[in-house]
């Protein structure tokens, strides 16, 4: 039988897999380009300046993650965001992000008139 602490595990394994999916700076970059419309994939690796097989394994992991979608049209391949929350959680992660930058730079600061004071 399963209890609540099994789903519990399982929920926190997935979650814990999508984090990671998102832990890389180019598939990042590649969620907030996709935020605003679907584009090629000749047109991502142009503005990525990544090789080919290196978006190709980025595209494979997203997907795989139901992050993003393609469709091809003839031999070309749009990708696009399977989810629009993807981009809730994108966005607050940047806040946050934002947040510990201000804090940090606070206590440099501070440190920095703690120091000319000795």
């Amino acid at each position: 039988m399963t209890t609540q602490n099994d789903i519990d595990s399982q929920i926190c394994r997935l979650h814990a897999e999508i984090c990671q999916t998102m832990a890389n700076p180019k598939r990042l970059q590649i969620i907030n380009i996709l935020r605003e419309k679907e584009i090629s994939a000749g047109e991502l690796q142009r503005i990525l300046k990544i090789p080919k097989a290196n978006l190709s394994q980025h595209m494979a992991v997203l997907k795989q993650k139901g992050i993003v979608v393609a469709r091809r049209e003839g031999n070309t391949v749009y990708f696009r965001l399977a989810r629009p929350k993807i981009l809730k959680a994108y966005d607050i992660m940047r806040e946050v992000l934002f947040e510990v930058i201000e804090n940090q730079q606070k206590l440099l600061t501070e440190a920095r008139k703690k120091n000319r004071r000795s």
